[in-house]
């Protein structure tokens, strides 16, 4: 029996370790922090929960360890009604995210994948392939190995749904691989490392946009607090962000990708799709935490994604 799936998420779950600091560190530098939060994270996690509380039927195909933190992970994404039927377990590990956030809500992170090391592309392709169904979307990141997001993508084609690829961490991507990616998500530092030089703020990032216009179907690169530019069609659109008072930002790229696959799903178009994922960052930059800040529905002005079933 086939599951009815809006969103495919193929990627990396973290359980994340968050100290609050004044100040981030410098190198060689030790400073106190207050109390450490533990929760669920990881890009493909966190992404899996934004699209599944904007109403997307959403499942995940991601690896945890046999230990506890694993089992958190599961659980706490299943309380988000993400389906974890190709979350399998392995004798490695569960990834772990080290994460400070300053008194700005800035934050420095770092990461041990463990488990998700082991997401290898034979069955990553199998489970695509077993949920993915048209008009579907596949969503991926570069926290998984990079035989895995390629085979993702490549899975999505063959079933014919879009592939949202968010390049983060940045590492290159083979030509026929970007090619597919539809759109590309993109912030200003990844898309410096695509392109070989600094990009920063609206201008070089529109720019950037019309010069990757040619390399894949589509491309947004987000601009911080500016908000997003899109290129799709052969139009480059900005659309703004609204200022508001940033508490934290783990996981606000995150929201903006899960979100904007949401709404892609349920077929809005593309520069639609990211004003809701601009609305679902700013809407978590306001809150503390990764996954605990992403908005519902009904939190934002765009009224249901998806009808309920």
């Amino acid at each position: 029996m086939t599951r009815e799936v809006d969103v495919v998420v193929v990627g990396s779950v973290n359980r994340d370790y968050v100290c609050r600091v004044a100040a981030l560190p410098a190198p060689g530098e030790t400073v106190l922090g207050a109390d450490v939060v533990v929760g669920s994270g990881g890009k493909g996690g966190n992404q899996a929960v934004a699209a599944s509380l904007l109403g997307a039927r959403t499942a995940i195909v991601a690896r945890v360890g046999r230990d506890r933190d694993g089992r958190a992970l599961v659980k706490d994404l299943a309380d988000a009604w993400v389906d974890t039927s190709e979350v399998l377990a392995t004798a490695e590990h569960t990834g772990t995210a080290f994460v400070l956030v300053d008194a700005a809500g800035e934050n420095a992170i770092v990461v041990a994948p463990g488990a998700n090391e082991l997401l290898e592309p034979g069955t990553t392709a199998r489970a695509v392939g077993v949920l993915a169904r048209p008009p579907g979307v596949v969503v991926t990141q570069a926290e998984i190995p990079e035989a895995a997001l390629d085979a993702a993508v490549r899975a999505a084609a063959d079933a014919g749904c879009r592939a949202v690829v968010n390049l983060a961490p940045f590492r290159p991507l083979a030509a026929d691989v970007l090619a597919l990616c539809d759109p590309l998500v993109v912030n200003e530092s990844e898309v410096s490392g695509l392109l070989g030089r600094r990009v920063r703020g609206t201008d070089q990032a529109t720019t950037a946009v019309r010069e990757l216009a040619g390399r894949c179907r589509s491309v947004v690169v987000t601009v911080g607090a500016d908000g997003a530019v899109v290129g799709a069609c052969g139009e480059v659109t900005h659309v703004p962000a609204e200022r508001v008072d940033v508490v934290d930002t783990t996981g606000a790229g995150d929201a903006f990708t899960g979100a904007t696959a949401a709404a892609l799903s349920a077929g809005r178009d593309l520069v639609d799709a990211v004003r809701i994922g601009v609305l679902a960052g700013t809407y978590a930059v306001q809150r503390p935490g990764a996954q605990a800040s992403f908005p519902r529905a009904a939190d934002l002005p765009v009224g249901p994604l998806h009808k309920p079933e």
